[in-house]
């Protein structure tokens, strides 16, 4: 259905976020719901730190489809919905609403976008990958999570607070340890989970002496795509993936748990990669 055909019949989705303006979500889900010919619509909802539960609960009375959460909300939302899946519950937090009736129910597809991202898109098997994850918050531990459960040989979390470092590792079970950035030099896969690098200063999650040929390194951060991580791997040989994958396909499995419906993930990342240009 084309934009601007919408009626009170429409389905209605929505990201909640703070700040949200930039969020690539709303051109990534209408290309989608246009592409099957869904009568669905989604917006996006700029709401206030601490706001995030009442912003859930209100899915009710606005008859709200679907919802995904970003920061700083998935806590809030985790401890607002009516139950959760396994992965969601692990983590103690939700990205993802699905209304089922009167049931809301809370789940995390940022992990499982992720391997979604190197396996479909790159051709990247985590299985048997000695993998450093750099930080320790709610992207991080969804990403351990995800990686051990793909079959990671080992993972080890490098974060500046030991103490939330050791609660991320101890989400991969007895594969899961705390590490030192440099352990990062003896992995085949690097996923940089922490927000640096984000924006236009030239600050590097790791140093990059500790990168060489052979590795797999990842930068989940998308603004920008191209991530001055991304480029130092580059110039020593690494092969580097951005974070716009991962983006598409936890955005893709939550278009799954709404419509029911196979996500068409081609036309999805068409449209991420437009709203990046």
């Amino acid at each position: 259905m084309a934009a601007g055909a919408w009626s009170g019949a429409t389905k209605v989705a929505a990201v909640i976020g703070h700040p949200v303006r930039h969020s690539r979500s709303p051109a990534i889900h209408n290309a989608a719901f246009a592409a099957l010919r869904l009568d669905w619509a989604f917006v996006a909802f700029d709401v206030a730190p601490g706001a995030g539960g009442d912003a859930v609960k209100a899915m009710r009375t606005l008859g709200l489809a679907g919802l995904s959460v970003t920061m700083p909300h998935k806590g809030q939302a985790f401890a607002a919905v009516d139950r959760c899946s396994p992965e969601a519950e692990a983590l103690g937090a939700v990205n993802c609403v699905v209304a089922r009736g009167a049931e809301l129910v809370g789940e995390n597809t940022d992990g499982a976008g992720l391997v979604d991202s190197l396996r479909l898109d790159r051709g990247v098997d985590v299985s048997g990958m000695e993998v450093v994850v750099l930080g320790a918050g709610g992207a991080a531990r969804a990403i351990v999570l995800a990686l051990a459960g793909a079959g990671a040989a080992r993972i080890g979390v490098a974060n500046r607070s030991p103490a939330r470092a050791d609660r991320a590792a101890a989400l991969a079970g007895p594969i899961g340890r705390v590490v030192a950035p440099e352990a990062a030099s003896q992995a085949t896969l690097v996923v940089n989970a922490t927000p640096v690098g984000m924006g236009r200063g030239g600050a590097l999650a790791l140093d990059p002496r500790w990168l060489a040929p052979g590795q797999v390194v990842v930068d989940i951060v998308v603004d920008p795509l191209d991530t001055p991580l991304l480029q130092a791997a580059r110039r020593r040989g690494a092969t580097t993936v951005d974070g716009l994958g991962m983006l598409v396909h936890q955005a893709a499995h939550a278009f799954r748990h709404w419509t029911g419906e196979d996500p068409p993930v081609e036309v999805m990342a068409a449209a991420a990669r437009a709203r990046a240009g």
